[in-house]
């Protein structure tokens, strides 16, 4: 496949099958084309750009990554529950020496510790695995975009967006859960993605196989690989915060209805039924991979005796027998850590609400130092979680433009990136509402993938010949408008970025230096 260009990238519609002119094998064109998907062997350049820009990313987020030294804001927690566990195999309370009750689960923090392993219990081990993690992002949003818009240039723009968006740079430098959350949460997706195109590609090769391709098809046997391998990577989400439960109903209605419109493009007789009983038949099997994993992550706690709850039951004069004892013990576990979570509605300096988050309304600060020699009076050195401004401000007109995109164009790529959005955003919403819960801006990093695919599809549309395909001239005015738009546009994020760079490293500046870079005065302070 040779590198496509932004408007090969345009939103088509969907189509019925059964029409336009018959393609090889006797399948027709049209149904050929809307079972079309990006192949095996995918573009070299692709490649080298996916390569570049993780390299960079990789740069950013280790160069330095020791700095600050100690532990900073919520690293307080998960660095030292992960030594404990490499210890003990759980959390524990070194001031009682007791088990400590923690409520998330522990996965996070065994990634956490894989890192403490190789350098020691210092600053480098912690992070390491953030880094990591973050890097991975990048490269995994590459692909995906690369998949979905079939443009080398619309793939690289979404990673280098990534790369710059200070949000997920801090959080890639510091050792918190959420950025090995957002890294499964993504991949998940990514599974997602490749099980659509494998469901097409046996389905088009069902149709090539036909002695009858004008007949109406039968759904050929398909085993998902794909989605089965997306449920073990949910259950590692799962297995890293709870929250990640949000994404369950809306990315199994996506796989869903990724498959009932794959069988009608095919011109398979009532999609909705045809196949259902496979649809929710292997969806069952990839969600119970999902408890297997997620109850796997707690492995550590499942083999020693000292876990918090490990006998609750035991120690409460009630049976406790083999396998489902522990099991038991583990269920009262999650309903304690979940009542707690439920509970959880003290007021903290640094906490916003959801309609902040994408308004960079209250952004969290790490980390902050005034003293230092910086050639001024006054210096400070601040870790400030704040997204790269100039893209998250393009956040919510993006994703107004894919709404309109997404119904103008009846395009499956537009409610798909919206689908992620909504999943990582809208539960939150309602907890603030119904609870009032404590909430941090970190909580929104698991659809910062998402909405960064909005802003890129955004941007491949406005490249994009009035036509809507590759069919029109080899360059338009709208066309040479619109590339000049999209470079202005990621150059000034590229600028916007440099500019915060300090703040969010805690690099030394001046103490105006830094307060020139508190845009929203005092809402940032």
């Amino acid at each position: 496949m040779t590198t496509a260009t932004a408007a090969e990238a345009a939103p088509t519609p969907d189509a019925p099958a059964g029409t336009g002119s018959a393609g090889r094998r006797g399948v027709p064109e049209l149904v050929r084309r809307r079972l079309a998907t990006v192949e095996n062997g995918l573009d070299p350049y692709s490649w080298l750009v996916t390569a570049v820009i993780t390299a960079l990313a990789a740069v950013l987020r280790l160069t330095g990554i020791s700095s600050p030294r100690g532990l900073i804001f919520d690293e307080k927690y998960y660095p030292t529950d992960a030594w404990d566990m490499l210890q003990r195999g759980v959390e524990w309370n070194t001031e009682t020496g007791e088990p400590a009750f923690v409520v998330h689960p522990p996965l996070g923090k065994w990634l956490i510790a894989v890192g403490e392993l190789a350098f020691g219990n210092n600053e480098l081990g912690w992070r390491f695995p953030a880094a990591v993690a973050g890097t991975l992002m990048v490269l995994i949003l590459i692909r995906v975009a690369y998949r979905m818009f079939r443009s080398v240039l619309l793939a690289g723009t979404a990673g280098l967006l990534m790369t710059l968006d200070g949000f997920q740079l801090v959080l890639s430098r510091t050792s918190l859960l959420d950025i090995f959350l957002g890294l499964f949460i993504l991949a998940t997706f990514a599974a997602l993605l490749l099980d659509r195109d494998h469901y097409r590609r046996r389905l088009l090769r069902a149709l090539e196989d036909s002695p009858d391709p004008g007949s109406t098809p039968k759904v050929p046997r398909i085993v998902p690989w794909w989605l089965l391998v997306a449920g073990v990577l949910f259950g590692l989400a799962c297995g890293v915060k709870w929250s990640a439960l949000f994404f369950l109903p809306f990315l199994g209605g996506l796989a869903l209805v990724w498959r009932v419109q794959a069988r009608r493009s095919a011109g398979v007789r009532r999609p909705v039924v045809a196949g259902i009983v496979g649809d929710v038949g292997w969806g069952l099997l990839s969600f119970v991979l999902t408890g297997i994993f997620y109850l796997a992550s707690w492995t550590g706690w499942f083999v020693t005796d000292s876990g918090y709850f490990r006998h609750y039951r035991q120690a409460n004069g009630m049976d406790e027998p083999p396998i489902l004892g522990p099991l038991l013990n583990l269920l009262h576990y999650h309903s304690v850590a979940y009542n707690f979570h439920s509970g959880l509605t003290d007021r903290h300096p640094n906490q916003s609400w959801p309609w902040q988050w994408l308004l960079l309304g209250r952004p969290v600060p790490f980390y902050w130092n005034g003293t230092g020699t910086c050639g001024a009076g006054k210096c400070a050195r601040e870790v400030l979680l704040l997204g790269t401004p100039i893209l998250w401000w393009s956040f919510l007109p993006a994703l107004g433009a894919l709404v309109w995109f997404g119904i103008a164009r009846r395009d499956w790529r537009a409610y798909a990136i919206g689908t992620g959005v909504v999943a990582g955003l809208l539960p939150w919403f309602f907890y603030a509402v119904k609870d009032g819960r404590t909430m941090f801006a970190f909580y929104a990093l698991p659809a910062l993938p998402f909405l960064i695919l909005a802003v890129v599809y955004v941007l491949g549309a406005i490249m994009t010949p009035p036509q809507g395909t590759a069919a029109g001239p080899a360059r338009t005015d709208r066309q040479l408008v619109g590339t000049v738009v999209a470079g202005v546009y990621v150059l000034a994020v590229a600028l916007c970025f440099a500019y915060f760079f300090p703040v969010f490293v805690g690099q030394l500046l001046t103490h105006e230096g830094w307060s020139q870079r508190m845009w929203l005065g005092n809402r940032w302070v």
